[in-house]
């Protein structure tokens, strides 16, 4: 198998980037609103210092909020390091679905900024293969953005990981502008490189809008 190199270390960087990126802006948000609610604390406590009853109610809604926020944060911080982890084995054995998640969950904020929500549909059991996790987070990544610039009017693109004949198999689903998308340029040279790599194929049907990457398990 002749892998290209080139061509896998220039995506593979762009995409860790653009997901650390993302990660940051969300551990930002979350450090504003924290920062937010600290300022509302200092306020209540200047009001106890000039004699002004504090409503316990009002206190009780800020540590709730900031209670909110750390667990976002956490919840944030466990993602990261499962797709910082994915870069640790080249080769190993993992439950697709574990994958789409953290993809999906990476995903969401960017989706969000244009509008679109993304729809894990609960697999029937675990879609176990042997695969380069990092490869396929990038590749399943790179099938997704497309999806959204092709996504119906639903504004929804649904995901789904199951096994068939042997193969695992991810497809992309409500992509009702695909008819209308410039597939001569998908899959492009990153895509196929990518599927090179992890012996996977890819189909396009535009009838039933949908794309699926196919996986020997």
């Amino acid at each position: 198998m002749s892998y290209q190199w080139d061509i896998l270390c220039e995506e593979g960087l762009q995409f860790f980037g653009k997901m650390s990126a993302s990660i940051a802006h969300e551990i930002k948000n979350v450090l504003a609103v924290v920062n937010e609610n600290a300022g509302l604390i200092q306020d209540y406590i200047s009001m106890h210092e000039r004699g002004i009853p504090i409503d316990p109610e009002q206190l009780k809604s800020v540590s709730r909020m900031i209670t909110k926020q750390v667990r976002r944060a956490d919840t944030i911080m466990k993602n990261m390091s499962k797709f910082a982890h994915s870069t640790d084995q080249v080769i190993k054995t993992e439950n697709v679905n574990d994958i789409l998640d953290v993809v999906t969950n990476l995903s969401n904020r960017l989706a969000t900024m244009r509008e679109i929500t993304l729809e894990k549909i609960p697999s029937e059991g675990p879609v176990k293969i042997k695969t380069n996790p990092f490869f396929l987070e990038n590749l399943i990544w790179l099938c997704l953005d497309f999806s959204m610039d092709a996504v119906g009017p639903e504004r929804t693109v649904r995901l789904l990981a199951r096994e068939i004949d042997n193969n695992a198999r991810i497809t992309f689903s409500q992509l009702g502008r695909l008819p209308e998308m410039p597939l001569e340029t998908f899959p492009d040279k990153r895509v196929e490189a990518l599927l090179s790599a992890l012996q996977g194929d890819i189909t396009v049907d535009t009838q039933a809008g949908t794309i699926s990457i196919s996986l020997p398990v």
